[in-house]
């Protein structure tokens, strides 16, 4: 997993409440597990004119020219502002894949479904809940060129203004994102002691471990 510690990138308005995931990425496309490839599907319904499909070529697909991630002045945006209840509905993890896959690496929003708040915490992807005066005043700010800067480690945002806004963050998830840990990574970080416990519990026990030893060559 990337390591997330400050950016300073183009935000994109998406003021819409209750997103759910089905919008973020469609159904049609959850039979894939590779975690990659589904940044052209995000949004697909809203994006497109047309219905997508897996492994469909996105570069010849008719636009909506008025949805926000179509128009120019939003194209690389990296920190996504959008309303309450952003990420609702179903659990899929494919969500988040989708949105960092495209590029965001920050989601702004009053509030998450708490499931897809805990898979971006798990992919990399930094979800941020302000209140809803503070969201609503970041979009009355949001423009062409508009830029935040997201520092993890002090935990702020700070507007083109100067204005600092702090956020909050559960210590164990920081430590995570901080350093590019998701929860593969934080078991191998325990692999010599998961080892050693093994060793002494086949010491401790070793009728419980007869017939997994006997499948290994001596």
């Amino acid at each position: 997993m990337k390591p997330f510690r400050r950016i300073t990138a183009r935000v994109a308005p998406l003021r819409r409440a209750n997103v759910d995931t089905d919008a973020i990425i469609p159904k049609q496309f959850l039979k894939s597990i590779r975690r990659t490839g589904f940044g052209p599907y995000l949004f697909d319904e809203w994006r497109y004119l047309n219905r997508g499909e897996p492994d469909m070529d996105c570069a010849s697909r008719p636009l909506n020219r008025d949805f926000v991630l179509n128009q120019p002045c939003y194209h690389g945006a990296q920190i996504l502002l959008a309303g309450e209840n952003f990420g609702c509905g179903s659990s899929r993890e494919h969500a988040p894949w989708a949105l960092s896959d495209y590029g965001f690496r920050v989601i702004i929003a009053p509030s998450f479904a708490d499931i897809f708040y805990a898979n971006c915490l798990k992919n990399g992807l930094l979800p941020i809940a302000l209140d809803n005066a503070q969201v609503s005043a970041l979009f009355n700010q949001v423009g062409p060129g508009y830029r935040l800067e997201v520092d993890l480690e002090t935990q702020t945002i700070t507007t083109p203004y100067g204005e600092k806004i702090p956020f909050a963050l559960d210590a164990s998830r920081k430590f995570r994102l901080l350093n590019g840990l998701d929860d593969i990574d934080l078991t191998l970080r325990q692999a010599d002691a998961i080892s050693a416990y093994e060793r002494r519990r086949a010491q401790d026990a070793p009728w419980l471990f007869q017939h997994e030893l006997s499948d290994f060559p001596r």
